[in-house]
């Protein structure tokens, strides 16, 4: 059984070993998902649709990773999004508005805490590593964009390592190719899932709740819970 959220919320960095590699989630923890909804107009559909979408890609890729499957991102997203459109009256052909939602990833933005974030956590002295259930370009390019690519070691992805998180063996896969034990490794990341996946694996996480949610109590609780990367900064180094 996981520690409580209030416990989560008391262990500070004095509680912890040295951190050697902070692994960051990229969708939804670096990246702000939110503008996905405006492709959906522009092709008339509904804005709503897009994190209906997102969850079912999602959960599409956790089947096949329950299977023992290869999932491959942006197969799922292609797929689950042709699916989603169905039936419903765009302003272009099908296949045209897949392509002009799909180039939504092209133009992510990160979240507006990261870039002051980033550099506070690096200032700490860990490793900065991401490792994303999508492809590794994705995270290239918001990265650029944003100016930011300096402060990573490494960019990661579980279709290198031929399964998706939450299995073990995706971040057991990141700690191969860090060289490092998960024992010295945090995962940061804005999914329960996610951190439920890396704390079986034997990681130290981090949750970033932006939004005041409950974390939920079936999940293991996170190591230590903050309202932003710049509030994990702080708790780390306190």
């Amino acid at each position: 059984m996981g520690t409580s959220e209030g416990d989560a919320r008391s262990l500070n960095s004095r509680a912890l070993p040295t951190l050697e590699v902070l692994l960051f989630d990229v969708y939804g923890t670096l990246s702000d998902m939110s503008r996905m909804g405006g492709r959906f107009v522009d092709v008339g559909a509904p804005a709503h649709l897009a994190p209906t979408w997102l969850t079912t890609l999602v959960l599409d890729g956790f089947a096949l990773t329950a299977a023992r499957a290869p999932a491959h991102f942006t197969q799922l997203a292609v797929g689950t999004l042709r699916t989603s459109l169905t039936g419903l009256q765009l302003n272009r052909e099908v296949e045209e508005a897949i392509a002009h939602i799909m180039g939504g990833f092209d133009e992510l933005v990160v979240q507006s805490d990261v870039p002051a974030g980033l550099a506070a956590l690096r200032a700490l002295g860990p490793r900065l590593v991401t490792l994303s259930n999508g492809e590794v370009s994705v995270a290239e390019q918001l990265l650029e964009r944003a100016g930011l690519s300096g402060h990573f070691e490494r960019l990661l992805s579980t279709e290198e390592a031929g399964i998706w998180k939450p299995a073990p063996a995706a971040y057991a896969y990141a700690a191969g190719r860090c060289r490092c034990r998960p024992a010295a490794m945090m995962l940061v990341a804005a999914h329960p899932w996610d951190i439920d996946g890396a704390h079986r694996a034997g990681f130290h996480t981090a949750w970033i709740n932006r939004t005041g949610a409950t974390y939920p109590e079936y999940f293991n609780a996170p190591t230590l819970q903050a309202r932003s990367l710049t509030h994990l900064a702080d708790l780390l180094s306190s």
